[in-house]
């Protein structure tokens, strides 16, 4: 039940700063930056691409840039009963691609980032939490996602 109420928080704060951008450049259209996480490095971001692109029409955004990055595991100590050790991934702000969204956010050359879903950002609540704090107060910029936030089903 956690996880849902979450997961409801979490939309209804990306919502915020996207509602914030929105009343602050009234009838403009919006700018936006193609963001994708691929698996490894010999996966291609291509089909994100095509469904990120058909997003930004329905929506009447402008894709400004395409950036994208590969998920690399960090390398963790392992510690015996710990979940440390499992699925652990490069934090956003630590990928090229994503800082280089950053960047263009922060010189104005978009008003928010489009990505496919937020396992594209981050899986742990609390980094997406503050990777979408960041935009919205820092950057001045929203995060879309084409999958909303989806709370856990009950098992």
């Amino acid at each position: 039940m956690k996880r849902q109420s979450r997961a409801g928080q979490l939309r209804g704060f990306r919502e915020h700063f996207y509602r914030q951008v929105v009343d602050a450049l009234a009838d403009q259209p919006l700018r936006v930056l193609a963001y994708s996480l691929v698996p490894s490095p010999r996966a291609r971001p291509d089909e994100d691409w095509g469904t990120l692109q058909a997003e930004a029409d329905q929506l009447g955004y402008a894709i400004a840039a395409r950036l994208h990055d590969v998920a690399v595991p960090v390398t963790t100590t392992y510690f015996p009963a710990s979940s440390a050790s499992q699925g652990v991934y490069t934090p956003p702000w630590d990928r090229p691609g994503w800082r280089e969204a950053e960047r263009q956010l922060r010189a104005g050359l978009a008003d928010g980032v489009l990505v496919l879903d937020r396992h594209n950002i981050s899986s742990d609540d609390d980094e997406y939490h503050a990777v979408i704090k960041h935009l919205g107060e820092h950057c001045r910029a929203f995060l879309h996602l084409v999958i909303p936030e989806e709370p856990v089903a009950p098992t």
